[in-house]
């Protein structure tokens, strides 16, 4: 794994300053502190750092072909490319090292941009062909690995694994998006293809961009998207058997390696899944981690040790404090826009565990996505059989005032909880996920955005971004409909992003079966019974696993990977969120209404609501506009290699 970052002139061939480059991937060192490289040119600047995975001597970027006619920097993994290097070689191009690196390379000169499409991995990368005068930008059909880039008002396009980089470059206005504002406390992310600054774009998953010098940057183009395309009939048995047998696939892909390799190991139904699948395998005792909670109603260590025995792996567990909230500034940092997963704490430190003994960790993120295995899928399903029985108009009418008169009472049993139900009946499919989504409900979003914020916003809705995606799916089936939705916004905009930030953080490359494309494909055309049935998610996975794992681990109710935020903010924060409402970044911006701000500590301190969710996304923007506008983000992260 590794960190890129560069510099292109689109309109001529202007000298590239060599100590900005360089500046730009040192501060990415932490990705890749094996090595450092650059190659500068008239008009291209390409920089890379280097993590060591395979071919240790030879894989030294930037990379190119026998001439330097064309070169890249790379970051991720080809897991295919020893049989594309046999295409290629037999095509006549010859190889000089053993690296998946010089697949990229030969299969440009081969393919032009359709060799994305050959390729099986996770990957962002920047190719330069002198020839065609030509860069080319690809990410991965997942968006596993990430790349930021943009045009800027003098010509240059400047890109990088992360926005840290790019911050770097004197030209850059650092002018926030208004729209990624409202993104971001609606989701509590930024989604692709925006970021928090209005120059600046994340290229999205399944994207390339072929800039050409002296023509206007185009759209980028899209290569691929989950087919959703509905299988051949099989029955159950067919069905587990080809599911084991492509997740066994898939996670023997991502077991090539030259250094240390091992797993995470939560205990939950998809790390366990991984695990196992590795462990059929492996000649050796997989290597695997979880951390322990001080706190038992957040620990999952119990189901991971069951899980470890069960698979005979070499397990490591180390307790940590569930109040963990020291990392909060350091957190801003890390992922150098607005992001408010608070489960990054914990990732933050099982990635600095498993570092201790490997360099390489596979995962199970992605399982919940692609086999629905979100308990927000079953009631999404429920609500739109009520949708489906009325009109939208008397539907709008009828649950719009039941949402409007009904109490706000968060504090009682859910069955009572009944307001934000009848409120997203009243809207269409879209509009009431993204209201299970948002972490800041629309009406509460609307009260805290003071009447100048509202003005630059012009009418625009986080809900539109679910809507424009909606708009593309390849499926209207409303439970195809919403996993595509979340594989477009929620995996590749906060899971991803979160593991990704996270493992680089402590050098350490984590690989993603579940994620195979070929596998997700598949698991795309799946009839929704065999997802999602009689209320049970993940019914194939857990039927398929049922020869290779315990059933208390498979049919255990979902823990998730969480912190006490609730009680963090009435007790050992308290007095950090009660200063909130005064913050001089935040109201120095001039979005937010003091006094809403005020109420919502207020509400939530005194057991009113639960606003937990919503202060956490304050304390990170908060943390954002402190540590990363004012620069503090240009030095690498504590914990970096």
């Amino acid at each position: 794994m590794c960190g890129i970052a560069g510099i292109f002139d689109t309109r001529e061939r202007r000298p590239i300053d060599r100590s900005l480059l360089n500046a730009m991937t040192d501060v990415i060192a932490h990705r890749g502190p094996d090595g450092n490289g650059t190659h500068v040119e008239p008009g291209v600047g390409l920089g890379h750092r280097r993590l060591s995975i395979i071919d240790l001597e030879g894989g030294r970027q930037p990379m190119g072909n026998e001439d330097d006619s064309v070169i890249v920097v790379y970051n991720g993994e080809i897991y295919n490319f020893q049989s594309l290097r046999r295409e290629l070689s037999d095509a006549g191009h010859r190889f000089a090292t053993r690296s998946d690196t010089e697949v990229i390379v030969h299969g440009w000169e081969e393919w032009g941009a359709a060799c994305v499409e050959r390729f099986n991995g996770m990957f962002a990368f920047a190719l330069w062909d002198r020839s065609k005068e030509t860069l080319f930008l690809a990410r991965d059909r997942l968006g596993i690995k990430p790349l930021h880039y943009g045009v800027l008002p003098d010509g240059h396009l400047v890109f990088g694994s992360e926005l840290k980089s790019l911050y770097l470059y004197p030209g850059l206005s650092r002018d926030m998006d208004p729209h990624a504002v409202e993104d971001f406390f609606t989701y509590g992310y930024v989604p692709e293809p925006r970021t928090i600054l209005k120059q600046l774009k994340k290229l999205p998953p399944g994207e390339s961009l072929v800039v050409e010098r002296g023509r206007p940057v185009p759209e980028t183009t899209r290569y691929w998207d989950v087919p959703f395309v509905p299988l051949d009939p099989m029955d159950e048995t067919e069905a587990c058997e080809e599911l084991v047998r492509r997740l066994t696939e898939a996670v023997d892909r991502r077991l090539i390696s030259e250094v240390p390799l091992g797993a995470f190991l939560s205990g939950g139904v998809d790390s366990s899944s991984v695990v196992a699948m590795m462990s059929r395998i492996s000649s050796e005792p997989v290597k695997t981690c979880n951390i322990a909670f001080d706190v038992h109603e957040f620990d999952e260590s119990p189901h991971a040790r069951l899980v470890a025995e069960h698979c005979k792996t070499d397990h490591r567990v180390e307790t940590v404090a569930v109040d963990d909230f020291d990392l909060i500034d350091q957190l801003s940092g890390l992922y150098d826009e607005p992001y408010a997963d608070s489960s990054a704490i914990p990732t933050y430190r099982v990635c600095e565990l498993a570092r201790k003994d490997v360099t390489v960790a596979l995962s199970g993120d992605g399982g919940d996505e692609c086999v629905a295995g979100y308990g927000r899928y079953r009631r999404h399903l429920s609500e739109e059989r009520v949708r489906g029985h009325l009109p939208g108009g008397l539907r709008r009418a009828v649950f719009g005032a039941l949402g409007s008169i009904y109490p706000r009472m968060r504090w009682a049993p859910r069955f009572l909880r009944a307001r934000a139900t009848f409120q997203r009946l009243g809207r269409d499919g879209v509009e009431g996920y993204a209201a299970i989504q948002s972490v800041l409900q629309e009406d509460l979003r609307h009260r805290i955005y003071s009447d100048a914020f509202r003005r630059e916003l012009g009418g625009y809705r986080g809900a539109q971004v679910l809507h424009e995606h909606a708009r593309r799916a390849p499926t209207d089936d409303p439970l195809s409909l919403v996993q595509y939705l979340d594989m477009k916004t929620y995996l590749v905009g906060d899971i991803l992003t979160k593991v990704d930030r996270a493992s680089m953080a402590h050098s350490l490359e984590v690989r993603v079966p579940m994620l195979d494309h070929e596998l997700v494909g598949w698991l795309s055309g799946l009839p929704r019974n065999l997802k999602l049935h009689e209320g049970e998610g993940k019914w194939l996975l857990k039927r398929g696993l049922s020869k290779h794992l315990p059933r208390d681990i498979l049919y255990r109710p979902k823990q998730g990977f969480a912190v006490p935020l609730a009680s963090w903010f009435r007790g050992p924060l308290r007095d950090r969120v009660r200063d909130l409402a005064n913050s001089p970044a935040l109201l120095s911006t001039g979005w937010f209404e003091k006094g809403a701000l005020e109420k919502l500590v207020v509400e939530h301190q005194k057991e009113r609501q639960d606003h937990s969710y919503a202060i956490w996304s304050f304390l990170m923007f908060d943390a954002f506009l402190r540590n990363v506008m004012t620069g503090a983000s240009s030095q690498p992260t504590s914990g970096s290699g």
